[in-house]
């Protein structure tokens, strides 16, 4: 055989059109496994048991080990395996037909589980040779190269390994029969050849690819060259592929890692000479592209695919290889081993900031997918290599240029993600470059510092901008699909510029002050609410998080808040979640909160500020209630009024309601008393009401929203002072200071209203959700009292084991070990919880009895009651 054109080495001309592809069954090297499945049991004609037939002898060995084994080796296996002869050639068409065409959905499910069977049944040796016939629709050849592929890949220790030549032969045979084609079937055959690769090197097939190569190479079987060549670099391609999900044993994976690591030297020149032809076609050029990329994947040295790296960045200006060319060099240069090459690491650089005209040109003319590919190129280079390319110190001017290009992608024009979708690949850069400058010992740090500390505030103007809104009108036309990704990706942004703060510390405050002033104060230009909001946004970006008590500028920052000109909800949000997150520094700066409030209880009123205004009214009562009595009764009538207009959402009202909670938990108790009254009297009036009506679904939402609202107003309502750290945590907090003397308002509040509780419970008492309510009530006011809880022990006790004995629900015992966590050590309330604790054990023991299953949840939580009281026994009171 002479060496083709396209995969040998001479330098011959060779025809891009070359002789068709001769039909499959003209061309037979090696055939016996073919010639032997054509007359293979179920194909309709007799089987010709002939002893010297290599496809017979695989057959009838492999049937011997997969008629015991099948049916055990099997995953997925849904439905019993018919008999094994319904696994012919007609009924696997059959099914096949009823799975691509049959309109019943039922009908195609039966269908594909019944083929799932048959392709790892001991049949599919027969069958699926039959199905790769020229004759056959690729549909049905697809299917016989996926049993293939199954068969191998699946039980490759049922083949005998005197079969393993044969059966690579006819593989070889089939796939250059298939490269002028189905493409999907070419691919499926050289994935089943690669399986078979992989399991036999390096030992029984070394130099597997070598002779891939070599195979393909050779002129012959009525097949042109270039079709063979494209068959080539397939089976090349998906060999790593089929590498790493592969189900190898691991000492076995180690060993052909590095097999197909030597492997390199047989595919790096191929690779090389066709992409560098001028002839060679396009298809040709972007499949050795794909190849490179799966290869490289394999941790291939660097310094060993430069050449090919190299042409990776000629074929970028090629638009049709542009996509395939990004892939491979972002493959490439991400392996975690090629840091270890810097001289090729440098080589690099260069050629990305060559890009950078290419990537203007792509800017200008709006070509998003180029500008995309480009930046992948420049960030993959330096988000991999920082550190390695800022330790060659006689290189710094290259690299800052890199930065900068990255810089460039950050602050592309446009929004996103509506005309650009490039700047969000750059903000993990931003982290990890400053991780590494940070990382260094001092006096390094302080020269990076020097260079870098100008190029992290140039960023944080560029967020700035990339964070702006569009116009009203613009933003109005987006969808909402558009709005949430933008909405994400200020996250981003604000995640970014909270990681500068670290590098940049009080100056960035100072400047983003600054800058604010001038726009605020600056009364010649029209300052658009868009800029000031995105400056506001930094603020409150940098204050969620870090500690800003000491900055000297939030003093400034509140006192030019009022001068806002809010016109605008999207800048309204922004001033409430900024003002919420200073919640900590006005606890300190108690003077300010005059400044600052007026604008939440305005906000309140304001459907669309919903989320904001009471997010940011809990965080100013949580951290400033000592420092609040002076506004609470504006903050209490507001709160009632919006309330009872049902102008927040269920999940507002409930922090509306933990708002308040903190908020009287400052005041004196005949204070409390007095606004707990006011408050709570028009939804206990409106719970009478309810109790009295007959149950039905609208009712039931009204009755949970009202018991959700006491309980979150519970929740916080504590009048001792304790670890605020602790008072929506999952743990009690401790008592710092005992109360003051009388009963807890809550406790007299809960007093009142058990009646009207039990008897909304006696008609509900079946309704799991409501029943859950009325527990939440008592827990969250168990573990926010603790022992100031004691005057309702013995009665919730009592309604407790009622409640459990009537219908068992899971809640209930969610509350007994609240009850049993607190009270269990004391004596005057140990009887009232004895009693309790012993009813709900006889009662959930006898549902044990009668099946646990069908009650996961009563299951669940009786066991953690269990464990609560071997703690308790453990630990002792």
């Amino acid at each position: 055989m002479q060496k083709d054109p396209w995969l040998g080495i001479e330098p011959r001309t060779f025809s891009l059109q070359g002789n068709s592809a001769t039909n499959c069954a003209t061309v037979q090297p090696d055939s016996t496994i073919l010639e032997c499945s054509k007359n293979a049991p179920g194909d309709g004609e007799t089987e010709k048991r002939q002893g010297g037939s290599c496809q017979h002898r695989l057959i009838q060995s492999l049937d011997r080990k997969l008629r015991v084994r099948g049916d055990m080796e099997t995953p997925g296996r849904i439905v019993t395996t018919p008999d094994a002869l319904d696994f012919t050639v007609e009924n696997v068409e059959k099914a096949l037909h009823q799975l691509y065409y049959d309109p019943n959905i039922e009908n195609k499910n039966l269908a594909q589980k019944w083929l799932m069977q048959a392709q790892v049944s001991p049949q599919a040796w027969q069958f699926c040779w039959v199905l790769l016939s020229p004759d056959k629709v690729p549909e049905i050849q697809y299917f016989g190269a996926s049993a293939l592929h199954t068969k191998i890949s699946r039980y490759w220790s049922d083949i005998p390994t005197d079969q393993y030549e044969s059966l690579k032969s006819q593989l070889f045979s089939q796939i250059a029969c298939f490269s002028s084609g189905s493409k999907m079937v070419l691919t499926r055959l050289c994935v089943a050849l690669a399986s078979l690769a992989l399991n036999t090197m390096p030992d029984a097939w070394p130099g597997a690819v070598a002779e891939m190569v070599r195979v393909f190479q050779e002129e012959g079987g009525g097949v042109d060259g270039r079709a063979r060549c494209l068959a080539l670099l397939e089976l090349l391609t998906v060999l790593p592929e089929e590498f790493q999900t592969s189900r190898l044993p691991q000492y076995r994976k180690g060993q052909v890692r590095g097999a197909l690591g030597r492997e390199w030297g047989s595919v790096c020149p191929l690779l090389q000479q066709l992409l560098r032809r001028t002839d060679s076609p396009g298809a040709v050029k972007a499949r050795v592209l794909r190849c490179l990329s799966s290869w490289v994947l394999l941790d291939v040295p660097l310094n060993e695919s430069e050449g090919l790296v190299h042409d990776c960045f000629s074929a970028l200006s090629d638009p049709e290889l542009f996509d395939t060319a990004v892939e491979a060099i972002v493959n490439a240069i991400s392996q975690p081993d090629s840091q270890r090459y810097v001289n090729t690491l440098l080589k690099l650089v260069p050629q990305v900031l060559a890009l950078h005209d290419q990537l203007r040109e792509a800017v200008q003319n709006g070509d998003m997918e180029t500008c995309h590919g480009i930046c992948r190129i420049a960030v993959t280079l330096g988000e991999n290599h920082s550190r390695t390319l800022l330790e060659q110190v006689d290189h710094w001017q290259s690299f800052l240029a890199l930065v900068n290009m990255i810089m460039f992608c950050t602050g592309i024009p446009g929004h996103y993600p509506v005309n650009e979708t490039t700047s969000s690949l750059t903000l993990t850069f931003w982290y990890t470059l400053q991780d590494e400058i940070m990382s260094f010992e001092s006096d390094k740090q302080a020269v990076y510092l020097q260079v870098y500390r100008p190029v992290y505030f140039q960023l944080v103007d560029v967020l700035l901008h990339k964070a702006q809104f569009p116009s009203d009108q613009e933003y109005a036309s987006w969808s909402s699909d558009e709005k949430e990704q933008f909405r994400i990706y200020r996250v981003d942004i604000s995640d970014t510029l909270m990681y500068v703060y670290e590098m940049l510390g009080a100056e960035l405050l100072s400047n983003l002050y600054d800058k604010l002033g001038r726009l605020l104060t600056n009364t010649e230009q029209p300052t658009s609410w868009q800029h000031t909001e995105a400056l506001l946004y930094g603020f409150q970006s940098i204050a969620e998080t870090i500690d800003v008590n000491y900055s000297d500028v939030i003093p400034g920052l509140i006192g030019l808040i009022p001068r806002i000109n809010i016109n605008n909800v999207q800048l309204a949000d922004t001033v409430m979640f900024t003002i919420g997150a200073l919640a900590e520094w006005l606890a300190d700066h108690p003077v300010m909160l005059s400044s600052v409030l007026p604008l939440v209880l305005q906000a309140l009123g304001n459907p669309d500020l919903s989320v904001s205004s009471v997010s940011t009214l809990k965080k100013i009562c949580r951290e400033c209630k000592y420092d609040l009595p002076p506004y609470a009764t504006n903050i209490v009538a507001v709160s009632q009024e919006v309330l009872i207009k049902q102008i927040h959402k269920t999940s507002q009202c409930m922090w509306l309601m933990q708002a308040l909670g903190f908020l009287l938990s400052a005041l004196p108790v005949e204070d409390i008393l007095r606004n707990l009254h006011s408050l709570i009297t028009p939804y206990i009036q409106q719970l009478e009401k309810l109790a009295d009506e007959t149950p039905n679904p609208s009712n039931k939402l009204a009755i949970i929203h009202i018991l959700g609202l006491l309980s979150n107003l519970f929740t916080t309502l504590d009048i001792s002072k304790q670890d605020d750290e602790s008072a929506d945590g999952s743990a009690p907090p401790v008592k710092a200071t005992p109360p003051p003397p009388g009963p807890n308002p809550v406790v007299v509040v809960l007093q009142q209203v058990f009646a009207l509780i039990q008897k909304v419970l006696s008609k509900w008492l079946n309704d799991s959700q409501v029943v859950e309510a009325v527990c939440a009530i008592f827990e969250k006011s168990v573990k926010t009292l603790l022992h100031d809880f004691a005057p309702m022990v013995s009665q919730l006790s009592e309604m407790l084991g009622q409640m459990y004995s009537t219908i068992p629900q899971a809640s209930a015992l969610d509350l007994t070990r609240q009850m049993v966590h607190i009270f269990a050590s004391e004596t005057d309330h140990f009887p009232p919880i004895k009693a309790l604790f012993e009813l709900v054990t006889s009662v959930t023991l006898s549902i044990f009895q009668q099946g646990p299953r069908d009650h996961p949840d009563i299951v669940d939580s009786f066991m953690q009651l269990q464990a609560q009281l071997l703690l308790f026994f453990v630990t002792g009171p």
